[in-house]
């Protein structure tokens, strides 16, 4: 018999004491044919499990170790706070800097709260902008996950996907909206999954990611009662799906000039000359303009994408200005830390000063504050990261693009900067639904042979690949050899070979 590795052990042990031997189900190995691997300690790009064996790690943290992990002066600004006392249920100097240090540089964010979680910061946003328009609804998209409150685990992307998980409904989807009876769309919310009540759902509505004629429809029925509208502008969260472009009145070389710029990782103003003949908005500002139409408050949800494109996140990446804003660990450098903020208007709502009640007795935790603000001041100061993160992310999976054309894999590559994912599936990918004719035990298969070279993808389909300043081109160019061996694997080549025989 085989012996038992230490993660093997560690896990035996944890499934009589959590559920599923797991503190979150994005951890799980199940969807991938594998057992979790208990992991021990991280440095630079690198994580090391119970067992001593190292991995190139492509998930940091599910994306706030855009430094890599344990960077010396976030590890030492840590140490320093942790002398002074771990928690004190009171104000502190380092929350005021952060604020002060998010509001001088971010677009449209003047005022700003400290929360625990991107969960919490999304829930205590959503609640702002009810109490702000005085409305109940928000519209939501397909395969966008925005946390596990109640209102929010509808059609939600990467984790219930990958579980399993019957779908929790919302009270009607754009789909739906389109060919339901008005009187059967006034019945309510669909079963959703377990523990979430009908009524927690009944006001949100559901739409097409990358597809603005859903948004506008759900807007046309409800033109008064639609609080907010909360994207991920990536959609981070059902693979790597960026935000569409717009369509030009230009020559067809003008507007795949500006779409090609967008899809590689360039920002918003290196494709400003070509926009110049947009006449269609893109996704992103084709929903800025529907939410001023309508008095609705725009939020993006930049848990993923905060600090990550780019100093001033999506807004400044894509420029599109929104109301509010979420942010995640990425603010603590992985600690638990969360926060929003927005118009001061808006802001202004909250409690102590306005009606809308929000609190947290750990909220701005010293230490996770010491921790956000080493990490951000270092990215600030250092704007050259962002444009070699983005240049090398537009390398390596141009790179992963280069090689699936070049073995006739049936994969697709999508990239944002330094997120990327990649597919296994024929069709190009641009929302909930194309996301889901993904080859899920091909991506199994793929995954452990990478885990089994060490290195370390997270275990699902429809999560992020996430780069860091701490990854070099040498041990990307080693990855990327890895995955041509595999996709000219003699095997996974007859698989594709006899699937397309079979299917004509």
């Amino acid at each position: 018999m085989k012996s038992m590795t230490k993660s093997e052990e560690l896990f035996e042990r944890a499934c009589k004491v959590i559920p599923g031997g797991v503190n979150s189900p994005v951890r799980a190995f199940g969807s991938v044919g594998q057992t979790p691997r208990m992991i021990a300690s991280a440095h630079g790009a690198y994580m090391t499990d119970e067992d001593g064996n190292r991995y190139l790690d492509f998930v940091g943290s599910w994306g706030p170790m855009i430094l890599g992990h344990d960077a010396p002066e976030v590890r030492e600004a840590v140490m320093k706070a942790c002398a002074d006392g771990l928690s004190f249920g009171a104000a502190t100097k380092r929350e005021v800097e952060m604020a002060e240090l998010i509001c001088g540089f971010v677009p449209n964010v003047e005022m700003v709260r400290m929360v625990n979680s991107g969960t919490e910061a999304v829930m205590s946003a959503i609640r702002a902008a009810r109490g702000y328009t005085g409305r109940d609804k928000i519209v939501k998209f397909m395969g966008c996950y925005h946390g596990h409150s109640d209102a929010l685990l509808v059609q939600a992307g990467s984790g219930v996907m990958t579980a399993g998980i019957p779908e929790y409904r919302p009270a009607r989807s754009a789909s739906e909206w389109a060919v339901r009876p008005a009187a059967e769309r006034s019945e309510g919310a669909l079963p959703p999954g377990a523990g979430v009540p009908q009524g927690c759902t009944k006001d949100t509505l559901s739409a097409i990611y990358n597809d603005l004629a859903s948004v506008e429809r759900l807007f046309e029925e409800f033109p008064e009662e639609i609080a907010a509208v909360i994207v991920e502008p990536v959609g981070a969260n059902m693979g790597v799906v960026p935000p569409l472009p717009g369509r030009h009145l230009g020559s067809p070389a003008a507007s795949a000039a500006s779409e090609s710029l967008l899809a590689d990782g360039k920002n918003a103003s290196s494709a400003e000359q070509a926009d110049k003949e947009m006449t269609e908005p893109g996704f992103l500002e084709g929903l800025r303009s529907l939410c001023t139409k309508y008095g609705a408050v725009l939020i993006f949800d930049e848990v993923i994408t905060g600090f990550r494109l780019g100093f001033t996140g999506a807004q400044g990446y894509f420029g599109v200005d929104a109301d509010l804003v979420t942010y995640g660990k990425i603010i603590g450098a992985g600690m638990p830390v969360g926060a929003y903020g927005g118009k001061r208007e808006i802001m202004e709502r909250v409690a102590p000063v306005g009606p809308v009640y929000q609190a947290g007795t750990l909220s701005g935790n010293p230490v996770a504050m010491a921790a956000g603000l080493a990490q951000l001041t270092i990215l600030k100061e250092h704007p050259e990261i962002y444009d070699e993160l983005n240049k090398k992310g537009q390398w390596f999976f141009g790179s992963l693009k280069q090689i699936a054309e070049e073995t006739d894999a049936p994969v697709q590559v999508n990239t944002c900067g330094s997120l990327g994912c990649m597919f296994f599936t024929p069709e190009p990918v641009v929302d909930y639904a194309s996301a889901k004719t993904s080859d899920t035990a091909k991506y199994a298969e793929y995954f452990r042979h990478m885990l089994s070279n060490h290195i370390y993808f997270a275990p699902s389909q429809f999560e992020a690949m996430f780069l860091s300043a701490a990854h070099t081109r040498e041990e990307l160019a080693d990855v990327l050899e890895l995955v041509r061996d595999f996709l000219n694997n003699d095997l996974f080549m007859q698989q594709i070979v006899s699937e397309r025989v079979r299917n004509g």
